[in-house]
């Protein structure tokens, strides 16, 4: 073989291993980065469904799963908050690592990012007042004006239905988050906007006039996104979903934000807004002192409060409970009050044996502590250790509401109650009552009463 040909040849190899190290690098060079620098950068969406804080505490699903995440990888986690259209190029300039702000999984995205497995199933809704009964389907939304925000899942459908020969108009906005877009549809400044279906039923709490119309898209999932060709990383991003819908961590999650999201009551909620405008004032100074003294959140005993009476001082129930917290004769004597009726006795009295409870749990953690004590209160504390015990014949964790949920209901059933002390029992009403409150109390938190 001539001088030149093994030159040309030898010339040829190191190109193609330049190219096989290039393509190795580019496909892990991201989890190398992260793990040498001991923090990842996550981009995600400053709003109630990603990332927000609450008395100087983060919250939100995608804060809480990028934290999980970096805990699952030992390094720190860095969050970054850029406007909507600013995500994706932040990305593509290697200025962050992943996009976690509850982004769509779509054939167009796809063809410049990379995603993680779905971590959430959604479908896209339009969203109308519950006076507006003139938009039923897709043909309905000709002469139309949608309300949306630029570059989303949503105007990626909305644009093939004008294609699909649709006459619709789009008004655009460029960093306008669904919750606002659901906000103006409930006091009619606009007529209509497209939601995710998880974000609508949450916020219908919030905006109980509102209406999930219709679907116009079928079943999509929300999912992580990484730069194209970083495969090491979405290796370990879908190693970690895998891991945590395996081990329940992120069932725990979903219901932590949207659990309560499908109880929906149009006539109760709208009542429940106009008593927090109207009667709930005459008592707010009271529930706050009484919480206090024991370091209740005053907004949990008023949600309690609102479920037991809805703050009517001379409510009755057949059973014969009286007062603001529906306390029976003998619990009001127990705890010192001469009458249920009296307001300020009833809130006493009910937030003193609220605290009784609440101490007698001592072996639950902080996180369910308070939903065993409010099921207690409602249905009786011998009835929920009877739930436990029945927790522990089937090997379910006996400590952790979401068991209680699951066991709670088979004591109305003969088979499981004759086991047990106390006996029969309707089981399915304290959870109910405990989802509730917990729906009534994340509405006045985050309407950011204080």
């Amino acid at each position: 073989m001539s001088t030149l040909k093994i030159k040309y040849f030898q010339l040829i190899s190191c190109c193609f291993i330049i190219f096989i190290v290039s393509f190795y690098n580019c496909g892990n060079n991201g989890l190398r980065k992260i793990k040498k620098s001991r923090k990842i950068q996550v981009i995600t969406d400053n709003n109630a469904n990603c990332y927000y804080l609450y008395k100087n505490q983060p919250m939100g699903l995608e804060y809480e799963l990028a934290r999980g995440f970096a805990d699952f990888l030992g390094v720190e986690l860095e969050l970054i908050t850029p406007q909507w259209q600013e995500m994706e190029p932040m990305l593509q300039k290697n200025q962050a690592d992943i996009i976690a702000a509850n982004l769509t999984i779509t054939d167009n995205r796809k063809q410049d990012l990379d995603f993680s497995i779905g971590i959430l199933p959604i479908q896209q809704f339009v969203i109308t007042n519950n006076r507006n009964d003139s938009i039923r389907n897709e043909q309905n939304l000709a002469g139309e004006t949608i309300h949306i925000r630029e570059n989303t899942s949503y105007h990626e459908r909305l644009l093939q239905l004008q294609e699909n020969g649709i006459d619709l108009s789009l008004q655009l906005y460029a960093d306008l988050p669904s919750e606002e877009f659901i906000r103006r549809v409930s006091i009619d400044d606009i007529a209509l906007t497209i939601a995710d279906s998880h974000i609508a039923r949450l916020n219908r709490r919030y905006y109980p006039n509102i209406k999930l119309a219709f679907p116009i898209e079928e079943q999509q999932e929300i999912g992580w996104a990484v730069k194209k060709g970083n495969r090491e990383l979405l290796q370990k991003i879908n190693q970690y979903f895998t891991q945590i819908k395996e081990n329940g961590t992120f069932d725990k999650l979903y219901n932590k934000y949207y659990g309560s999201a499908e109880i929906f009551d149009y006539v109760d909620l709208l009542k429940f807004h106009e008593r927090i405008d109207k009667r709930l004032p005459k008592y707010e100074t009271k529930i706050k002192e009484e919480a206090a003294k024991y370091g209740f959140d005053w907004r949990l005993i008023a949600a309690m409060i609102y479920q037991e009476s809805h703050f009517n001082p001379r409510a009755r129930s057949y059973t014969g409970v009286r007062g603001l917290m529906q306390l029976t004769l003998v619990t009001a004597r127990e705890m010192g009050i001469k009458s249920r009726l009296n307001p300020e006795q009833s809130i006493k009295g009910g937030v003193k044996y609220l605290d009784k409870i609440y101490q007698r749990f001592d072996d639950i953690s902080s996180e369910d502590r308070m939903k065993f004590t409010l099921a207690s209160y409602n249905i009786g504390y011998g009835h929920i250790r009877d739930a436990q015990f029945l927790a522990e014949e089937q090997d379910l964790d006996k400590n952790k509401w979401r068991t209680m949920i699951e066991v709670l209901p088979l004591l109305r059933y003969r088979k499981h109650y004759k086991k047990t002390r106390y006996g029969y029992a309707r089981g399915t009403e304290p959870v109910r009552y405990v989802e509730r409150i917990m729906s009534y109390y994340e509405i006045l938190r985050r309407q950011g009463i204080n």
